[in-house]
């Protein structure tokens, strides 16, 4: 058990040190395996969290560099404190560049309309059944692949489903779970507008 261990696992989680020092120890100094419990530990944490009022926070614009695309983006929290945070700063500007660079049109699998969904699933049929995928197949089966379809346009479409540009390991939701653990406090992406020329 390094300074240079825990240093690094205290940067990347946000967790104390005697959280850290358990965790290495729990998993017998393998920082991966402690990193692993940290963050375990800290999506128990953030869920806990979820129902905290969150009347402060930031709007961030962001413009891409060639002045084609911007989006505005609301991100609360609970205190002004966290809201200057530069780690809180940070995840903001990442999701602002998140939304710039995917164009997700929903939040959330929760804001998607059932008849968005409905329309999707349908497509999907279609174009199986026009590619012979489905041909044979019973009912459950082709459910499951419809369903399989869905998942897809969520991760395409919902900002929290996706797999985020920095670290394709993570979705954002992963990275919301993250930042909450670390800051101590709720977090919530409120809201975002996504504008491009032309579109």
């Amino acid at each position: 058990m390094t300074k240079e261990t825990i240093v690094a696992l205290r940067r990347e989680t946000g967790a104390g040190i005697s959280d850290i020092h358990k965790a290495l120890e729990e998993a017998g100094g393998d920082q991966a395996k402690a990193l692993e419990l940290l963050k375990k530990r800290g999506q128990a944490k953030a869920l806990k969290k979820q129902d905290r009022e969150t009347s402060e926070g930031i709007v961030h614009a962001y413009v891409h560099g060639n002045g084609r695309v911007g989006v505005l983006i609301e991100v609360a929290c609970e205190t002004d404190f966290v809201a200057r945070n530069e780690d809180f700063q940070s995840f903001v500007h990442d999701i602002a560049l998140q939304v710039a660079a995917t164009n997700p049109r929903y939040l959330s699998v929760e804001d998607i309309p059932e008849e968005v969904k409905a329309k999707e699933l349908s497509l999907a049929k279609e174009r199986l059944e026009e590619e012979g995928k489905l041909a044979g197949k019973d009912a459950t089966i082709i459910d499951k692949i419809l369903e399989g379809s869905f998942a897809k346009f969520v991760e395409a479409e919902a900002l929290l489903a996706q797999s985020s540009i920095k670290e394709e390991s993570q979705t954002i939701k992963d990275l919301l779970v993250a930042i909450t653990a670390k800051v101590g406090e709720n977090v919530q992406i409120k809201r975002f507008t996504r504008y491009e020329i032309g579109q």
